[in-house]
């Protein structure tokens, strides 16, 4: 084998010069106190970073709007600043049921520009069988505390990435990041314009209608259309928001959709929205979990390994993984519980879990090494996890 021979410019001045470096630096790290002359708190982009990203929110609920009995908006406040966020984000609770804890994510309905001015606001609908949502409109009084995390959640406009023109299609509860949107859009934070169509079944069950028709009339950028499923009303359009009516109202040239509501919703437009020949990246969906309806659920047992120690819990064949440890008093760190932010990514030692189709967001080589999201796992057979 032939040797190869590398040479490298330089003088001899460059390493006198480069020790005496070195030799100076150590002597004036050695001469300096131990104590730093500044907090690391106290540097400007720490700063800025603890107030757009803190760990942690102690929120106090301020007051509560109620929706003809199937819904409340709460609004919050905090003596600390709150964090600032996008329109479209969501904030994650952190809820002590019981000898549960949980966490359950809503969109904000505020605008961005209310964080500033020191409130927040989300609206919970009643949903049946809503372990979490019956606690908070049933629990939740004016003058609670409550922990939140900071704003998180990708849909939001972006003008690098979306078109200019944006066609929201919402159902039920899904309003409200579009609400935050129209808001935003009112006051000047987004450069973008808004055609809503607004899904429900009968009128009576259209959230904000006063604000959004004002917001329409008073702003040629906002477009509101009310569709209802299951009443025959004049001056609404009819049936359900697909193809055909996305057409009617979309604007001219090109536009981004942004989608969030019910899993059903999300279902009949899976078969609608193709029929709009639209590239991909134009359409948005709000992470959402579907569920798993099982007509025969069965029991599982899953062995916990937290930290070396394990603790065996029941879990049902027609619930999540992480459902089944929130009942058990389990904490796993989550916030989205739809599989998109890995917060509660876990190992999956041994078992069989399903994950409905379109909802398995792992990295590719969390496939390959059997790490999962227990959010939006069910269990097929017994399981051993190892959390945290």
């Amino acid at each position: 084998m032939s040797k190869k021979k590398f040479s490298v410019n330089g003088t001899f001045k460059d390493s006198v010069n480069t020790v005496k470096f070195l030799t100076e630096r150590k002597q004036f790290i050695d001469s300096a106190p131990a104590v730093l002359p500044t907090r690391t708190d106290d540097f400007g982009v720490n700063k800025v970073a603890k107030s757009l990203h803190p760990k942690e929110q102690k929120l106090v609920i301020s007051r509560i709007e109620e929706h003809a009995d199937i819904a409340k908006s709460y609004y919050f406040n905090s003596e600390a600043p709150l964090a600032y966020f996008k329109a479209g984000q969501y904030l994650t609770f952190k809820l002590e049921i019981g000898n549960s804890v949980v966490t359950r994510s809503y969109s904000i309905a505020s605008s961005p520009a209310s964080a500033l001015n020191g409130e927040y606001q989300i609206t919970v609908k009643r949903i049946a069988d809503g372990f979490v949502s019956d606690y908070i409109l049933d629990s939740w009084k004016v003058g609670d505390e409550v922990t939140a995390y900071a704003p998180e959640g990708n849909m939001t406009y972006n003008p690098l990435r979306d078109a200019k023109s944006i066609v929201a299609i919402a159902g039920g509860s899904g309003i409200t990041p579009f609400l935050s949107l129209a808001r935003a859009i009112e006051q000047g934070d987004e450069d973008c314009t808004l055609t809503l169509l607004y899904g429900c079944r009968t009128s009576g069950e259209i959230l904000f209608k006063t604000e959004l028709d004002s917001l329409s009339e008073k702003n040629e950028k906002i477009n509101v259309i009310y569709v209802l499923s299951h009443s025959d009303e004049e001056g609404y359009e009819k049936g359900f928001v697909g193809a055909d009516i996305i057409k009617k109202y979309a604007p001219d040239g090109n536009y981004s959709i942004f989608i969030c509501g019910p899993g059903g919703m999300y279902k009949f437009l899976e078969a609608e929205l193709p029929k709009l020949d639209k590239e991909r990246k134009y359409i948005r969906f709000e992470v959402f979990s579907s569920g798993k309806k099982t007509e025969d659920p069965k029991e599982y047992s899953i062995t916990v390994i937290n930290r070396g120690e394990e603790t065996v819990i029941k879990a049902s064949s027609s619930e999540t993984v992480l459902c089944a440890f929130e009942r058990a008093g389990i904490v796993v760190p989550a916030r989205c519980h739809t599989g998109e932010c890995g917060f509660c990514r876990s190992k999956l030692v041994s078992g069989k879990v399903y994950i409905p189709e379109g909802e398995d967001k792992r990295r590719i080589a969390d496939m390959q090494f059997n790490f999962i999201h227990p959010c939006c796992c069910y269990p097929e057979s017994d399981l051993v996890i190892r959390i945290n």
